[in-house]
């Protein structure tokens, strides 16, 4: 929504910065669930979640991390959600993509859900979501973003 947050690594969800009830909350709380091979190791149901051992890289562990904890059940989630198919992220693309039916089982259209290098992603997109609605992405909203992209990372931030 226009806005950059902190993400909140307690394990009780007291620092949260966010609505969770927001259209922009939900749609990259959906699209870090389902865009994502990471997956908790089996047997650790009674660990505090940010102790789990996962299957993934550091970044793709952190996100599984933090959605489970501000949404619940990843796995519940994707399951909800089936993957129909996907473009993992390679070096050359530096992008992810995959495609998953809805949970609405009377909905016959797909998720479309993709994450990746900032600039890659930029690239392929026309429109932006703020504020709970889609808008054409013109050249002021792309400066904004390289800027905000650009000062996160000139803090060592992941973006």
């Amino acid at each position: 929504d226009n806005r950059i947050i902190e993400a909140d690594t307690t394990e009780d969800q007291s620092g949260v910065q966010y609505d969770k009830s927001s259209a922009g909350w939900k749609a990259l709380g959906r699209n870090c669930c389902l865009c994502s091979r990471a997956e908790f190791k089996a047997g650790q149901e009674n660990v505090p979640i940010l102790k789990r051992e996962c299957t993934g890289d550091a970044s793709e562990s952190a996100i599984l991390k933090c959605m489970e904890l501000a949404i619940g059940s990843v796995a519940a989630y994707r399951q909800r959600n089936p993957k129909v198919c996907e473009i993992p992220f390679n070096s050359t693309n530096k992008y992810h993509v995959t495609v998953h039916e809805t949970e609405d089982p009377d909905d016959p259209s797909y998720i479309l859900c993709m994450k990746g290098v900032p600039e890659r992603i930029l690239d392929r997109c026309s429109t932006i979501f703020i504020n709970g609605k889609e808008k054409v992405l013109d050249d002021e909203m792309k400066e904004a973003f390289n800027n905000a992209y650009l000062e996160l990372g000139g803090l060592g931030e992941r973006v």
